[in-house]
């Protein structure tokens, strides 16, 4: 069974190699190139792309495991290769990496125990984002006068 609903967002020119993604609801993100200079500390788009993965899975297990306990310590680092060869410039060896302590207290042991379960389940099927990249998708481009 295949469930269909539409995301977008629009990405804006603001300046010189700084854009803002803008979603429907009106929430919004800068971003840009990576800056020679290192004083910019705004995110690249392959940051961007990297938290979505980590973001989208956390989001998950923190569903999961939230309902149990609510955690001390909830991290979640993503981290890859950026790579070009003859197929362009891409990410590889992508890796997710969760850091997450329960306080002892009620439900902490069942968190505990559900936690390697629910990471397992939002990689083999909750995460939309990083099922994405897994199975492949193609990307279509048009260009529009405006």
């Amino acid at each position: 069974m295949s469930e269909e609903s539409e995301r977008s967002v629009v990405v804006e020119r603001i300046a010189g190699g700084r854009f803002v993604a803008t979603n429907a609801r009106g929430g919004s993100i800068s971003f840009g190139t990576s800056p020679d200079s290192g004083a910019d500390t705004g995110f690249t788009p392959v940051e961007l792309f990297l938290a979505a993965i980590g973001g989208c899975t956390a989001v998950d297990v923190d569903v999961a495991t939230g309902r149990h306990a609510e955690p001390a310590r909830f991290s979640v680092t993503v981290r890859g290769d950026k790579v070009s060869d003859d197929q362009g410039h891409r990410m590889t060896n992508l890796e997710v990496a969760f850091t997450v302590a329960f306080p002892d207290g009620e439900g902490a042991e069942r968190a505990r125990a559900i936690l390697p379960r629910a990471v397992k389940a939002s990689h083999d099927r909750l995460c939309t984002v990083s099922r994405t990249v897994e199975i492949g998708t193609p990307v279509n481009t048009t260009v529009t006068d405006a």
